[in-house]
């Protein structure tokens, strides 16, 4: 699973420093001690070690609205008892 952003990409990082030995994991906090112990050292590897072009933050998506495709016609038929 690839990382969506920077900070999702240093979380792996620490995460996957953390179970090679290399970082205390009393340290990790939040999402990166959340990667180490749901995510095997290979998932953690590919998703640190993406390219740099990623955002520093994603933007959480706001639900989209329902748009209403019947017509005022469409209406003023139902309103009139016609079909």
């Amino acid at each position: 699973m690839p990382a969506k952003s920077k900070s999702q990409q240093r979380a792996a990082g620490m995460s996957l420093a953390a179970k090679r030995g290399k970082m205390p994991k009393s340290r990790l906090t939040g999402a990166a001690k959340d990667m180490m112990m749901s995510m095997s050292e290979a998932e953690l590897e590919k998703m640190a070690t993406m390219p740099n072009h990623l955002p520093e933050k994603v933007k959480a998506k706001s639900p989209t609205k329902k748009k209403v495709t019947t017509g005022k016609k469409i209406i003023a038929r139902k309103r009139k008892g016609k079909k």
